[in-house]
């Protein structure tokens, strides 16, 4: 199987050495609110992707393990590290810890098992990110994040895809960047197009609909993906756009839902049921369901209607 897969293009606007903030993408999305409930612990997220700088003082602690399926270091099954910047971005918007000069990802005590799937110039084979699929279901892992794709469908992979969703395995995609802007044409990219995944289109930092961000009726939902703050390479920082940016806040915030959720019921929930909790965590900013499906994740939606019942069941007493 030589067809190629390409991790979704992306736009590097700057990168710095030191920083100590919480990122505008966590905060617009309401984490630090919940994190007096959870931080994510106990929740493995499988992100396929360049890897990872290991070694990096926000991500270090995090990582559980991880296995590579490139060309890279002579197809080295145990060297993951990250030579292209991209993956250890998505690692640090899900799950950075935040040293004394660093960021804060989304879900800052969830694992994190990185398993490469495109080498350092962002590319790879279909092959390659099923295996790296297989991997993580053998793992047991509770999330999979991919912020890559094509336009190519191809059935393996999707067959892959349905197998870890069987094994209750949420799957978070990059919609893709091939938006022209217009809701009214579609742009499909895979697998972030496939029904069982969910579909995360970009928004900016001021909530509107990134020009970038495909539009097709696949879109679950959306968050930031432009301008967005996170880890890279050689323990530095930086700031990138693209819908790559987008789908790990939504796979961190899955991760905090997978543990509010898994409490509240007192079991643990299905595929489908945390897909709903997911969505139950969204408002809507007043685009084409093509652009935006839900609206945007919102982890503290249900905290505020829960208050405006209480208000509601007050004044009614």
């Amino acid at each position: 199987m030589e067809r190629k897969v390409r991790l979704i293009p992306f736009q590097v606007i700057k990168q710095v050495e030191k920083i100590n903030e919480v990122p505008k993408g966590v905060g617009m999305i309401q984490a630090p609110k919940i994190w007096d409930q959870t931080k994510g612990k106990g929740i493995t997220v499988a992100i396929l992707d360049t890897g990872c700088d290991t070694t990096h003082p926000d991500l270090k602690e995090r990582i559980v393990g991880g296995r590579n399926f490139t060309n890279d270091d002579d197809g080295n099954l145990d060297v993951y590290e990250d030579y292209n910047g991209h993956g250890t971005h998505v690692a640090g918007t899900i799950a950075a810890i935040q040293s004394n000069t660093g960021v804060v990802g989304v879900a800052p005590e969830a694992n994190l098992l990185i398993i490469k799937v495109l080498d350092h110039n962002g590319s790879g084979r279909y092959e390659w990110i099923i295996s790296g699929i297989n991997y993580a279901i053998e793992e047991k892992a509770d999330i999979i994040s991919m912020s890559l794709g094509g336009p190519e469908d191809a059935p393996e992979l999707h067959e892959a895809i349905q197998k870890a969703v069987t094994n209750n395995i949420l799957v978070i995609c990059a919609a893709g960047n091939n938006g022209d802007g217009d809701d009214s044409t579609d742009e499909f990219d895979y697998p972030g197009s496939y029904n069982e995944v969910i579909s995360v289109g970009a928004i900016d930092l001021e909530r509107h609909s990134c020009n970038f961000s495909n539009s097709n009726n696949e879109i679950d939902l959306v968050a930031p993906g432009e301008e967005i703050l996170s880890t890279y390479l050689n323990g530095t920082y930086a700031t990138l756009s693209g819908t790559s940016m987008a789908a790990p806040h939504v796979s961190g915030a899955v991760a905090l839902i997978k543990v509010l959720a898994n409490t509240s019921f007192e079991r643990n929930l299905t595929e489908p049921e945390l897909y709903a909790q997911l969505i139950k965590r969204t408002v809507p900013l007043g685009n084409s369901s093509k652009l935006e499906g839900n609206g945007l994740v919102y982890l503290t939606v249900l905290n505020h209607l829960s208050e405006i019942f209480d208000q509601q069941f007050i004044l009614n007493c």
